[in-house]
């Protein structure tokens, strides 16, 4: 499917889709063409249907995963192809809800400590005091972080938008030291080869530090903006607030976090330095 998967890369970059968007939906397409041995504008709506139903009761995969299939169908379809719209239906399947496992600051100062490469102790370090995505992180440039604001300049995050967050005292005086160590050109967190390090990288650089440090609560790198947003909960900050820093679109996605987090009432008082972090017991 080479040239019509050109065709609908091209249809998603021009819609402003997120590269992790436009990996998913390609990637969902290329498996119906895989699966029915056949490119996909040769594939009736009536066999998407039928492979549908196949990853539901035979591969048994989540809705989440079939659901990001069905809207890549529908993009290909009827933005890619051109055809009138269809409404793949897609059964709603019973999922356990879990909410997620939340780091302790303590938990948090023992992933830095055990995490000598500087570079690697940035990355993770402003992953976790600022509330990044890892697709964020690693897209930082030098020129994002804005030291006289002592701002995050997040360039066109999810949902094709920029946005602000916090750029911590401490951190800002680590970026500086590993910046005079490594001189980043363009991106802040380059390989060797001058790109930026990529998404499987920072996962990697997250879970050796995760297993290093002993700690066996479950989740990836996106464990560190959980624990951002519940550590300034419980610090007492408003929920309107994390809302922007995180760049939700809607509050109760924001809100969940009130499910994670025990606010402190004694003390209203905010720091919004989460890098101030209590000492680090290895176990």
């Amino acid at each position: 499917m080479g040239e019509l998967r050109t065709r609908m890369d091209n249809d998603l970059l021009l819609r402003g889709r997120a590269d992790r968007t436009r990996e998913s939906y390609l990637g969902a397409v290329a498996r119906l063409a895989k699966y029915y041995r056949r490119c996909p504008d040769q594939i009736s709506h009536g066999e998407v249907q039928s492979y549908l139903l196949y990853l539901i009761k035979e591969r048994k995969l989540s809705y989440s995963t079939c659901n990001i299939a069905v809207q890549a169908f529908r993009f290909l379809y009827h933005t890619t192809l051109g055809r009138d719209r269809v409404e793949f239906d897609l059964p709603h399947i019973h999922q356990p809800q879990r909410l997620p496992e939340i780091f302790s600051r303590e938990e948090i100062a023992r992933l830095l400590a055990v995490t000598t490469n500087p570079k690697h102790h940035a990355l993770l370090a402003a992953t976790y005091s600022a509330g990044l995505r890892v697709g964020e992180v690693v897209k930082l440039k030098p020129a994002d972080i804005d030291s006289s604001r002592m701002t995050i300049r997040i360039e066109q995050a999810k949902g094709a938008k920029d946005r602000y967050s916090l750029l911590s005292p401490v951190l800002l005086e680590e970026l500086r030291v590993y910046w005079k160590q490594f001189r980043p050109k363009v991106w802040l967190f380059e390989t060797r080869t001058g790109k930026h390090l990529d998404i499987s990288g920072a996962q990697k650089i997250y879970m050796g530090a995760k297993l290093k440090a002993r700690i066996t609560k479950r989740g990836g790198i996106h464990a560190l903006r959980h624990a951002f947003a519940t550590h300034l909960l419980e610090a007492g900050e408003d929920l309107n607030t994390i809302q922007h820093l995180l760049g939700h679109r809607d509050i109760t996605t924001t809100s969940r976090y009130l499910h994670l987090t025990q606010i402190v009432l004694k003390s209203k008082a905010l720091s919004r330095d989460l890098l101030k972090l209590p000492p680090a017991r290895l176990r």
